[in-house]
């Protein structure tokens, strides 16, 4: 018997499936509109910004959530280090934000694409912050970082002198690569705060070795003979060392470039060009009557400083014989004319200053070198004064002598130039009262009585100048006086202020001396001086009122009492001046000194003091050393000289002076 299955007929089965089809595709629409529904037009569910999950709530909401957290870190200084260096850079100020509402609207709305309502749904979605940059801004900030952080290469450089051609080698420098600078910033400030190491790069020299050996070979040349100079007919020679004194080079991109100061060259044979030439002469000034007048100039004639120097330049290089150029005569022009001069305002004195000092045949000699040197100094607007530049070195052959200066240790020594320091008071004291600028003052390292607190100065050969700088639009005339026992300096100008005037604080920080012994040969003795720290203000009125104030901070070392001979045993109470060795003071007492004392108080008042014609702030500290010469009640003890053939000084206190002493970097 034969089995029959029923089956539906074929358009049944086919209207089920498009049945179950359709109602898959209304629960699928039912599910998206749920979807819709849902997600609403907040932020969509799990969605994170940098961790902050801001997620379901609204777009302001999210916002003020974005902004208290992720906006106050971006808003956070940051963190630049360049070695030991520690910077900070303001982001605002660098043009860098955070756009909290562009971030929102990101994840913000309803929207139609299935998946992302599933993902939003299921999980969470994490969202990049939008920010912005502002280029100009960030190149300016990372342009200053620049300045701060670059250590240029140091070029080389060639100096001339008649000893020859000293080269200091170049040295790479760092600079910041300000590309990756802005590009490291722009990254790290939507992130928490960590230093971020400056990108550095060497730099090197840009004058090239090349360039250096070409410029040593030129001033060999040029130094290696003399150069014949043909003015009209007369013959004169520049010689070598001239030519050394007078070439310079210059640096030029990656190269030198040479040049002559003609008027060293011209003075090198001014003598020779004496029977060609008119002398000429500068328009200076001229106290008469106690008014400052005007010295006319006095054009000259003869060999011009600039085609002698560009005519010189040409053959430097070249052997000999062929070393000969031929000059003009011309008009030598002065370099400040009478009217220039009848300019500059010089019509008044602006202040005036004494400094006294006790009479000693080498105070009398240096202090009025160097007056000599400064006075009728002109100081045009804008120039800078140096003390050591007026009075140059302290040789014998520069008119110095032998005298005492402070050495190692607050110890009074000898040596050429003793005393000059006076010279430095009296001028920077004159110059204090005029208002000029200070530059560079250090004061001594010790106390010495003749001079006011605070309000002095030193200088040192090589080591310290003394300096400041004409800021008025007047030009400033300088003059000096010299007595035996005095030095004094005008300021001739015109009044800025109606009155310049120092103002002394308390003495502070008082520090004990010691007492030490010395039994060499060459101890001179001393009496002690304390150690204290003090203020002055320099203090400017117009009208009658204070328009600025500045202030010197002066830290004095103390000197230690110095005994000539052998430190007693501890069980000795007393040394008595026999002792010692003799005693500047006539009527030496016996010292008591208990053995294990290593301070005590001065052996006597401090005496002598400045003098100025007005009452009278830049900070200074104390030099380590200085020149000058010590009180009357602390002078060193006087010794003859043991080394043959030395002729003694008329000095009061009748010391004989070294005629060639051991030079001395502590001052001068």
């Amino acid at each position: 018997m034969t089995e029959h299955r029923w089956q539906l007929p074929a358009s049944d089965a086919a209207r089920k499936l498009i049945l179950i089809a359709l109602a898959a595709v209304a629960v699928l629409i039912a599910l998206y509109v749920a979807a819709i529904v849902v997600t609403g037009s907040g932020v969509r569910a799990g969605t994170t910004v940098n961790g902050v999950n801001i997620g379901g709530l609204s777009r302001e909401e999210a916002v003020a959530a974005l902004d208290d957290s992720i906006g106050k870190v971006a808003a956070k200084p940051l963190k630049v280090r360049a070695g030991e260096q520690q910077l900070q850079v303001d982001p605002v100020a660098a043009g860098l934000a955070f756009d909290a509402e562009a971030t929102v609207e990101k994840a913000s709305g309803r929207t139609l694409n299935p998946f992302a309502m599933i993902g939003s749904l299921a999980g969470t979605h994490q969202l990049e912050p939008v920010t912005s940059v502002d280029s100009a801004k960030l190149a300016s900030q990372v342009s200053q970082l620049a300045d701060t952080i670059d250590q240029p290469a140091t070029e080389p450089t060639i100096s001339v002198t008649k000893k020859g051609t000293k080269v200091e080698h170049g040295k790479p420098g760092l600079v910041l690569d300000q590309p990756a600078m802005a590009e490291a910033l722009s990254t790290a400030f939507m992130r928490a705060r960590k230093p971020i190491a400056a990108p550095v790069m060497t730099a090197d020299p840009t004058i090239t070795p090349a360039a250096v050996d070409e410029a040593k070979a030129l001033a060999k040349s040029a130094t290696s003979a003399p150069v014949q100079v043909d003015a009209a007919g007369t013959v004169a020679t520049i010689p070598a060392p001239a030519l050394a004194h007078a070439l310079n080079f210059t640096p030029d991109g990656d190269h030198f470039v040479p040049s002559l100061d003609g008027a060293v060259l011209h003075q090198a044979i001014a003598k020779q060009l004496k029977g060609v030439e008119t002398k000429g002469r500068n328009a200076t000034f001229e106290i008469l009557k106690g008014k400052p007048v005007v010295v006319p100039a006095v054009v000259g004639n003869g060999v011009s400083d600039d085609e002698l120097s560009s005519k010189v330049l040409t053959v430097i290089g070249n052997p000999e014989p062929n070393r000969t150029v031929a000059v003009t005569m011309g008009v030598r022009e002065p370099e400040l004319t009478t009217e220039q001069a009848q300019a500059l305002g010089v019509t008044e004195r602006i202040s005036s200053f004494t400094q006294h000092f006790p009479y000693a045949a080498y105070r009398v000699q240096n202090i009025g070198q160097a007056a000599k040197y400064v006075n009728g100094t002109l100081l045009l607007p804008g120039e800078t004064f140096s003390l050591n530049d007026t009075i140059h070195e302290r040789t014998e052959k520069n008119g110095y002598t032998v005298g005492f200066l402070i050495g190692p240790g607050g110890v009074f020594a000898e040596d050429l130039g003793g005393g000059v320091s006076a010279s430095a008071t009296t001028v920077w004291t004159g110059a204090f009262y005029a208002g000029m600028e200070r530059v560079h003052t250090q004061a001594h390292s010790i106390y010495i009585s003749r001079y006011k607190a605070g309000l002095e100065a030193t200088v040192g050969w090589g080591l310290f100048d003394m300096s400041f700088k004409n800021t008025s639009p007047y030009g400033v005339f300088i003059t000096t006086k010299m007595t035996n026992t005095s030095m004094q300096v005008n300021f001739w100008s015109t009044k800025v202020y109606d009155d310049i005037k120092a103002e002394f604080g308390p003495k502070t920080n008082i520090k004990p001396f010691a007492t030490i012994y010395d039994k060499s040969d060459k101890c001179l003795g001393q009496d002690g001086s304390e150690g204290f720290d003090i203020d002055v203000d320099r203090v400017f009125y117009k009208d009658g009122a204070e328009v600025k104030r500045e202030t010197i901070s002066t830290a004095y070392r103390p000197a230690p009492k110095v005994i000539c001979g052998k430190k007693p045993k501890p069980k000795d109470d007393c040394v008595t001046a026999a002792s010692a060795k003799p005693s500047t003071k006539p009527n030496a007492q016996v010292t008591c000194a208990l053995a294990s004392s290593a301070s005590g108080k001065p052996g006597a008042k401090p005496s002598g003091s400045a003098s100025g014609s007005s009452s009278g702030k830049p900070k200074a500290s104390a030099s380590s050393r200085g020149d000058a010469a010590p009180t009357q009640d602390a002078s060193p003890t006087p010794k003859a000289s043991k080394k043959p053939g030395k002729k003694p000084s008329a000095e009061a206190t009748s010391k004989p002076a070294k005629a060639t002493p051991k030079p001395s970097k502590s001052a001068a």
